[in-house]
C-alpha cells in the first residue's frame, strides 16, 4: 500500500466529505470506498485525505441517482475518457427521463384543463398493401426507444436501396400489448418493390376500420384511444385484428410534438 500524506478517523472523514459514517461503512462493505487502514485491535477505520476527491465524486454521482455498480465502474475507470463516457451516458438517460416527465406533466395539465375533446370519427376501407416491416415483441416501457430504432432502420434501409416509401410509416399493435404490457408490434413502411435485405416483406391484410386523428405528443394518445374505442363500442361491431397507428407526421416532419398527427385505425366489421 502506498504511503498517505495524512489519514483521519472515519468521523473526521465524514465531516470532510459530508458522507455519513453509516454511508461510509456501507461503501466499505460493498468495496466502493475502502478505508486506508483498519486498526486490528479496535476495528476503527481511517481514511487518507487523498481519498476525499473520490468520496466527493461518489456523493455527486449518488445525487444524480447513478446506481452503485455504475459508480464503482466510474471510480475504477482506467482513463478519464472511459470515466467521462459512463457519466455522459448516465446524464443522457437522466435528460431523457426529464423530458419524459415534462411531457407527462404537460399531458396531466391538459387532461385537467380540457377534460373533453371533440373528435371526428369515420370509417375507412384500407386495401391490402405490400410493406417492409420490422416485427418484435415489445414492452410498453420500451416502445418509444424501440420505435425510434425500428423506423431508423426502415427509412435507412430504403434510402440505402435507393427506394422511397409508398406511404407514411405505420405500426400495428396486438391486443396483448395493451392487456399484458408486452406484445407483438410491427413497424412498417408501404413499398412498391422488393423489400431491402434485412427487412421483412409481407402483404398486410386490408379491412374496414373506424378512424380518428390524434394531434399532439404520444403522451396524450391514450385519450384518443379511449374516445375511438368508446365510439366503436357504441356504434360499430368489432372485428378481429390489431389496432393500427399511421404516422401522418412525426419528428422527421415537424419539430414540435404538439403538431404530430397520427391516424388511429380500429378494426370493425364490414
Amino acid at each position: 500500500m502506498l504511503p498517505m500524506s495524512a489519514s483521519v478517523p472515519i468521523g473526521e472523514f465524514s465531516r470532510l466529505t459530508h458522507l455519513s459514517v453509516k454511508m461510509l461503512r456501507h461503501y466499505h462493505e460493498i468495496g466502493l470506498l475502502e478505508p486506508y487502514e483498519i486498526d486490528p485491535a479496535t476495528s476503527y477505520r481511517r481514511y487518507g485525505i487523498d481519498q476525499v476527491p473520490t468520496a466527493l465524486l461518489i456523493a455527486r454521482l449518488r445525487h444524480l441517482d447513478m446506481p452503485l455498480p455504475e459508480i464503482s465502474t466510474v471510480v475504477r475507470a482506467e482513463s478519464d475518457a472511459s470515466r467521462n463516457a459512463i457519466i455522459a451516458e448516465h446524464l443522457r438517460r437522466m435528460e431523457a427521463e426529464l423530458s419524459r416527465t415534462r411531457e407527462i406533466v404537460g399531458s396531466l395539465r391538459r387532461l385537467l384543463s380540457q377534460p373533453t375533446i371533440g373528435y371526428e370519427f369515420g370509417r375507412r376501407d384500407q386495401p391490402a398493401e405490400r410493406v417492409a416491416a420490422i416485427i418484435d415483441r415489445v414492452t410498453r416501457d420500451d416502445i418509444g426507444a424501440w420505435c425510434e430504432e425500428a423506423y431508423g432502420r426502415l427509412y435507412g434501409s430504403l434510402a440505402a436501396a435507393g427506394m422511397q416509401p409508398a406511404g407514411p410509416g405505420a405500426a400495428t399493435y396486438d391486443n396483448s400489448f395493451f392487456t399484458d404490457d408486452v406484445g407483438e408490434v410491427m413497424a412498417y413502411l408501404p413499398i412498391t418493390g422488393p423489400a431491402p435485405a434485412g427487412l421483412t416483406e409481407l402483404t398486410l391484410t386490408g379491412g374496414r376500420f373506424a378512424v380518428t386523428e390524434h394531434r399532439g405528443s404520444f403522451a396524450d394518445i391514450d385519450r384518443t384511444y379511449a374516445a375511438l374505442g368508446s365510439y366503436v363500442a357504441e356504434h360499430e361491431r368489432l372485428a378481429p385484428g390489431p389496432v393500427r397507428e399511421i404516422y401522418l407526421t412525426g419528428p422527421g416532419d415537424v419539430p414540435d410534438p404538439a403538431d404530430f398527427l397520427t391516424r388511429l385505425c380500429w378494426p370493425i366489421a364490414a
